[in-house]
């Protein structure tokens, strides 16, 4: 797909962040568009962006969806159908996620859920409510959006991150493995899977939006996206560039090609204080990484 002119794209989390920039690059470029969200005022600005932005004649719609709810997967998916008029869409996008702190020992079981099912089952719903959809289109394309935390299990000593960690890994794993399901069943559908690292988004603060989570300082969202190293629209370039060259494997960030490089490098040291000191010394995602925070 060396274009995205007359493509239909599915955009999940597309309120903010990386799925808000995604969706206005690709209005640009002339694609029609189906942007999802949880929360409404974020999408409603998002689509007015779009729309400013677009070519002339792109049809663009936007639909509450939460993502970890098939129900509601599949209700964004049918009125998709209706609205565009459409059998098959171009492009997936599974963009929505939210990031937890949550602990897996003492922590709310609900809240952890909450997380594991945004950030994994959302994958999961989507790519199954839109697979005939691809099918049955020319081309198609599944972007998964993982992270750098599909490959490192963590944001520093003493920092709880299972919830997160566990959902990207499974979206790494089943992107790897999908790339062979669609070779032998869909071999025009192709599969990117999406590493990154500090991005500039809002998905803490929205996290702390929907959940309530008390463990978050509401500074810290703020924080998040301001001295992120790449923001969202570079984001939104390196991962649409990806897909047009057919890369499975799309690392975002100089932080997320460094520490990919340094995991390799040493598998078992990878969670050693050392390790980490490394990483800080280096400069690889020191607004994340505390080497001196307490276990």
């Amino acid at each position: 797909m060396k274009n995205f002119n007359n493509k239909l794209a599915v955009i999940t989390g597309a309120g903010t962040g990386m799925g808000r920039e995604l969706a206005r690059a690709l209005a640009r470029e002339g694609a029609d568009l189906a942007l999802c969200d949880v929360i409404d005022a974020n999408m409603v600005e998002t689509l007015a962006l779009c729309e400013a932005e677009a070519a002339q004649g792109r049809r663009m719609t936007a639909h509450h969806c939460d993502v970890s709810n098939e129900d509601s997967v599949e209700a964004f998916r049918d009125a998709l159908r209706v609205q565009h008029k459409t059998d098959h869409i171009h492009l997936l996008f599974n963009n929505a996620g939210i990031g937890s702190v949550v602990s897996f020992v003492n922590g709310s079981r609900a809240l952890w859920e909450r997380t594991f099912n945004t950030c994994w089952f959302g994958v999961y719903y989507c790519s199954r409510a839109f697979m005939p959809m691809l099918v049955a289109a020319d081309e198609g394309h599944i972007i998964n959006t993982s992270s750098v935390n599909g490959f490192w299990a963590s944001v520093g000593k003493g920092r709880e991150h299972t919830a997160y960690s566990s959902a990207k890994f499974a979206v790494k794993g089943f992107s790897e493995a999908l790339m062979e399901d669609l070779a032998v069943h869909a071999p025009h559908v192709k599969v990117s899977l999406v590493m990154p690292g500090h991005i500039g988004t809002r998905m803490v603060a929205n996290t702390i939006k929907l959940t309530g989570e008390v463990q978050v300082d509401e500074a810290l969202g703020d924080a998040f996206e301001q001295f992120a190293p790449t923001t969202s629209a570079q984001a939104a370039e390196i991962i649409l560039d990806g897909v047009r060259k057919e890369r499975w494997r799309i690392l975002v960030g100089e932080d997320a090609k460094r520490l990919d490089e340094l995991v390799r490098e040493d598998p078992e040291g990878a969670y050693s204080d050392a390790f980490r000191e490394r990483l800080f010394s280096e400069g690889v995602l020191n607004t994340l990484i505390e080497p001196n925070a307490p276990s």
